[in-house]
């Protein structure tokens, strides 16, 4: 490309969008779009834009892949599942929406790789983020204006599979269970059962039955039986702690339920307890849930739903980030817990 002043640009074609920023107006948006020629009543404002020069092409360019070309290019090899993106680059730029509410996923490891061309900038919102249909989660564009093809050829080997997917929620129904003989008898009244039922409704999960049991662990396993026969998860509440009388997590035990690990690294929420018996979940909810708004439930809830099997791995890479910063108001899930 060629550098021209714009006084002698008259005719030319401007090779790229000129961005306008108007703080008072509040706007910023394309002052002039690519492929606009450059007419001589243009100059002031060009000059009014900062741009006493403008870049013109030269013979001999044609190793050069223009931005909105590179975004054109890369981001049908960047849209995975349930993704769909602006069918236009705006300013070089192309962003990426959900098309359904699910859980958003990117590959880390390729994110992180095609951002190491140094010229992409791909930047998403955070692994595991429970999203809206038509959710911004991620944008694309190269930094130049330009770029080298050879730097598109490597980006297209990272990008041999989509990088980002939105994983659709496949849970649709629950049984609630809460233990513990000072419920049961009515000695102290109920938290859980409304405050669960409501975190399941925001997911659009009914809960189809809820039950208060006593400290017995006979009956306790009868009904994780019966619900696992029936629902697609369970929740259990009471009797969750390290305390050596606690009969929920035994019983859990006792029916073969697979437990990936007692307890988990994320506070507050550090006695979730996450099993499966067979192919359904069982979640085994300390009294932290009803005290605090955002517990480790809520972490991996999404996750859960969306019918990711969670492993311990899952649970101790969460451990940095796993600590609660305790906010007066609770920003949730716009913030660090759990990322």
């Amino acid at each position: 490309m060629k550098k021209v002043k714009i006084e002698d640009a008259i005719g030319y074609e401007l090779l790229h969008d000129v961005t306008e920023v108007d703080i008072n107006k509040k706007f910023k948006g394309i002052a002039f779009k690519r492929g606009h020629i450059i007419r001589k009543e243009d100059i002031p404002k060009f000059k009014k834009l900062g741009k006493q020069h403008i870049f013109v092409r030269e013979n001999g360019d044609d190793n050069l892949i223009h931005e909105d070309d590179a975004a054109k290019i890369l981001a049908p090899l960047i849209a995975g599942k349930n993704i769909y993106f602006d069918k236009e680059p705006k300013e070089g730029k192309i962003n990426f929406y959900s098309e359904i509410n699910g859980l958003f996923q990117v590959n880390k490891e390729k994110a992180i790789k095609l951002n190491l061309l140094k010229i992409p900038s791909f930047p998403t919102i955070h692994n595991n983020f429970p999203v809206k249909k038509g959710k911004l989660v991620a944008a694309f564009r190269i930094i130049p204006l330009f770029c080298e093809k050879e730097i598109i050829e490597n980006a297209k080997l990272i990008l041999s599979e989509p990088i980002i997917e939105v994983l659709p929620f496949k849970i649709k129904n629950a049984g609630i269970i809460v233990t513990g003989n000072e419920v049961y008898d009515g000695i102290i009244e109920d938290k859980f059962i409304p405050i669960l039922t409501k975190k399941l409704e925001n997911f659009n999960v009914k809960v189809e039955k809820s039950i208060i049991l006593p400290d017995d662990k006979s009956l306790i396993k009868n009904k994780i039986i019966e619900f696992a026969e029936n629902f697609n998860l369970i929740l259990i509440t009471g009797g969750t702690s390290v305390d050596p009388d606690d009969e929920t997590k035994q019983a859990m035990k006792e029916v073969n339920i697979e437990l990936v690990q007692e307890g988990s690294p994320l506070q507050p929420g550090n006695n979730l307890t996450i099993g499966y018996l067979k192919d359904i979940p069982v979640i085994a909810i300390p009294a932290a849930a009803i005290y605090f708004k955002i517990t480790s439930f809520d972490i991996f809830l999404p996750q859960v739903l969306a019918g990711k099997r969670i492993e311990q791995k899952d649970l101790a890479e969460l451990s940095v980030g796993g600590l609660c910063h305790f906010c007066k108001d609770c920003k949730y899930p716009i913030c660090p817990f759990g990322k």
